[in-house]
């Protein structure tokens, strides 16, 4: 079994309650981490936390948060380094898409998608530098979406958040490299989480389908190779990996999580 080396080491994890995040927070305990987390809801959060088999109260601070308040980003990083004196990691996972074309996005839904996917990383890489740079450098992933590199159309404002994110993070690689903090994306296609199965039961039609069938259409739709949507767990050890001290030579490069969808090289 390989040991990712993540034993003790703290990580912070944004948006924990569920999917990605919540299987992340889960992964990180099994691997001796201690993790600090957060959520908008944080009675949520902490029965989602609670109900996970590895959890440890003294390995887990939850936190009521919301990222798109700056305030409440640092007083989350505060609390993380007051209760567990120290930083090693950074996971921004971002929230879930707006399904709308350009015409049909607001100015206020535009500027909303941007306070939720790109202001949010830096309210919390500003906050958390120093700290990762106190304890020799550590690790930052930006959850991302294969969108930064092919926009749809009918998710304008969501692609143009996301490239701009896939930017900030090549940015922050080279700005924070000095200081011994790595920088790196993970670009989610369509994993199944609660976004999904909540379309899938609002839909208008194909009642008589079942989820595998449904979601395997829409796989095969979106050409993903791989026939299937994806599940948090199999994002979640991609960014364990980034997370890991064993990929200390890993800086600013973006990992496709998607499936195999992809019009670019």
């Amino acid at each position: 079994m390989i040991d990712l080396q993540l034993d003790n080491r703290v990580i912070l994890v944004t948006g924990g309650s569920s999917g990605v995040g919540l299987a992340l927070v889960g992964d990180l305990l099994a691997a001796g981490a201690r993790v600090a987390t957060c959520a908008r809801d944080v009675e949520r959060l902490e029965v989602s936390i609670g109900e996970l088999p590895n959890y440890d109260r003294e390995r887990v601070l939850t936190l009521s948060a919301d990222v798109r308040e700056p305030d409440d980003v640092t007083t989350f990083v505060g609390a993380a380094v007051e209760r567990f004196g120290r930083i090693d990691g950074l996971v921004n996972n971002a929230g879930q898409s707006l399904l709308k074309r350009f015409d049909e996005t607001s100015w206020t839904e535009w500027q909303a998608e941007f306070e939720l996917k790109f202001l949010p990383v830096l309210t919390a890489v500003a906050a958390s530098r120093k700290h990762l740079a106190d304890g020799g450098g550590g690790s930052i992933v930006n959850v991302n979406a294969v969108l930064a590199r092919q926009p749809e159309a009918r998710l304008a404002a969501t692609s143009a958040a996301r490239a701009g994110l896939l930017n900030l993070t090549r940015t922050l690689a080279e700005e924070l490299g000095p200081e011994g903090t790595r920088v790196n994306s993970v670009l989610l296609g369509l994993i199944d989480t609660g976004q999904w199965r909540r379309r899938y039961e609002a839909r208008d039609s194909d009642h008589d389908q079942s989820w595998e069938e449904w979601s395997a259409n829409l796989a095969s739709s979106r050409g993903i190779t791989l026939g299937r949507l994806g599940s948090a767990d199999e994002v979640s050890f991609v960014i364990m990996m980034l997370l890991s001290p064993r990929s200390s030579y890993t800086t600013g490069s973006s990992i496709d999580v998607a499936g195999g969808v992809g019009r670019h090289v």
